[in-house]
């Protein structure tokens, strides 16, 4: 029932959001969990229903929005809908009417709400001598409080606006600062002059519908009052033409409003909309992106496999020593071994970095070389090689410890009695017998390493990048190439970056597949 509860208070937010996708996922699941626990029966299913609706939060439905997303423009500009992009471009081309009354503004955010992401909203004032006819007629009624109640003792009307349009605001617990602005106000945390001056592109770009069909706004002016205006840009749905006051028109394209003359720029705010494979064929098909994205694959496919080799190799020979009985103190040494891989990545990866570094690093300090570590494209990747196994290398030794002591002693006393020597024995019985053993976890290794953006992140950031091309890094890996796509290029899109992680999904998925074939031939050593 404590479940239920949840899904039923997950489920309201959702509807208050307009999620209407999260609440039908809700109710199936809390659907589930009724039909499954109110009875008796279905005991198995008892069992396997929690791990069934973990792999569709945490495993299916990341797969399911990336790939959708894959086939949309999605990213910088093009984040809303098409509805809210018409809202969002007649909100921008308010323009102040002359003559105008201002009303006091404090700018503030829901309270218990992050100061940089919450929702804005403007609580507005109007001093009892002032005309403050437009707001009140423009007032939604319904909301928390109504006219009559957002009136303070001295005569000052409150109101707030958000950017589904403009309500009352109760006056109980309101302070009024002298400027006319408000000072504290009950679910609302008020911005500071600094709190707000961090969200001014927010604050600026910021406009409430007034009215029944949002003819007017009201925008910020300044840091503390608020005008009434109306939009110089109107829609026309019939036609899906936008007109400015000087009638310019700008027709829908490419999930932008585009000038009709071919004249000039797009409008501010785009969509999103499905693209088709448009996104896929610009990784293949574009010049700039098809050369990155056959360098970072080859890349991408030496990296796993040389880390792989390199670390299960020196684990494995350091497991066959200590797995020698004549060796004493075997127990501290283990323990020393194993400290790579109890220390945190985020910690290792910045020491190697400092320590490669071609002026004051460690390594060329002791060394005597003067080797640019991170700005030489094969120093580097040999420096990413080097500090991988150096924190990979305990994890095979400890694999490997653990499938030594599995091997049956009297195959390898057979073998000896055969004649065969220790590297005879080694290569034709132990080691077959300890790829069985291991095989599954070097492809789950190969799998990890395939996609170890930390690593890259934090030890060369996917550089050095050569002249001219800031979008692709010498060292980059799939993962770190659809990140800088997503997040950090200067015009981030989404939907690319998502294409190139369906790719990565089906090149690793493939490698895998045919990895675990591989590896259960070798149980036919058996």
């Amino acid at each position: 029932m404590l479940s239920v509860g949840i899904l039923a208070l997950s489920a309201q937010q959702a509807i208050e959001a307009g999620s209407w996708l999260i609440v039908i996922v809700v109710a199936f699941i809390a659907m589930s969990i009724l039909v499954v626990y109110s009875t008796r029966r279905m005991i198995p299913a008892k069992y396997l229903l929690p791990g069934l609706i973990l792999l569709l939060l945490f495993q299916m439905w990341p797969i399911i929005y990336t790939a959708a997303t894959a086939f949309t423009n999605y990213g910088d500009g093009h984040t809303l809908s098409k509805e809210e992009a018409i809202v969002a471009i007649q909100g921008q081309s308010v323009r102040q009417d002359p003559d105008a009354p201002r009303y006091g503004m404090s700018v503030a955010v829901p309270e218990g709400a992050a100061i940089e992401t919450g929702e804005l909203s403007l609580l507005l004032t109007v001093a009892p001598a002032e005309d403050g006819s437009e707001l009140e007629e423009g007032a939604e009624e319904g909301g928390e409080a109504e006219l009559g109640e957002n009136i303070t003792d001295d005569g000052t009307r409150l109101f707030v606006g958000t950017e589904e349009g403009l309500q009352p605001l109760s006056a109980d617990g309101v302070e009024v600062l002298g400027n006319g602005t408000i000072g504290t106000a009950p679910g609302y945390r008020v911005l500071n002059l600094m709190e707000a001056n961090e969200r001014a592109q927010d604050v600026q770009d910021f406009a409430v519908p007034v009215g029944e069909e949002g003819e007017a706004a009201v925008k910020p002016a300044t840091t503390s009052q608020a005008f009434v205006g109306r939009p110089t840009i109107t829609y026309d749905e019939d036609a899906d033409v936008m007109t400015t006051a000087e009638g310019k028109r700008y027709v829908a394209q490419e999930g932008n409003f585009v000038p009709e003359d071919g004249v000039g720029a797009a409008l501010p705010a785009g969509w999103t909309e499905n693209v088709g494979f448009d996104n896929f064929r610009t990784i293949f098909t574009d010049p700039t992106f098809r050369t990155g994205f056959l360098k970072i694959f080859l890349w991408n496919l030496a990296f796993p496999l040389l880390s792989v080799g390199s670390t299960f190799i020196l684990g494995m020979l350091l497991a066959l020593l200590f797995n020698d009985p004549r060796l004493k103190g075997k127990g501290f040494y283990r323990s020393l071994l194993i400290l790579p891989y109890a220390l945190p990545i985020f910690v290792t990866g910045l020491v190697w970095a400092a320590m490669f570094n071609a002026q004051f690093g460690l390594i060329n300090e002791v060394t005597g070389l003067s080797i640019n570590w991170l700005g030489d494209p094969w120093a580097a990747r040999f420096a990413l090689l080097l500090t991988n196994l150096w924190l990979g290398f305990p994890y095979m030794f400890l694999i490997c410890t653990g499938a030594l002591q599995s091997v049956p002693s009297d195959v390898k006393e057979a073998a000896s009695v055969d004649g065969a020597g220790p590297v005879r024995t080694l290569v034709s019985v132990t080691m077959p017998l300890l790829l069985v053993a291991v095989g599954p976890l070097l492809v789950a290794s190969f799998a990890f390493n395939f996609n170890n953006f930390t690593l890259i992140y934090l030890v060369t950031g996917g550089g050095p990048f050569d002249s001219g091309n800031s979008l692709v890094g010498n060292t980059d890996l799939l993962i770190n190439f659809a990140y800088r796509l997503a997040l950090e290029s200067g015009t981030p899109n989404i939907g690319l970056a998502s294409a190139v992680s369906i790719v990565i999904f089906l090149l690793v998925g493939t490698i895998s597949y045919l990895g675990f074939r591989q590896s259960a031939a070798l149980e036919e050593v058996n």
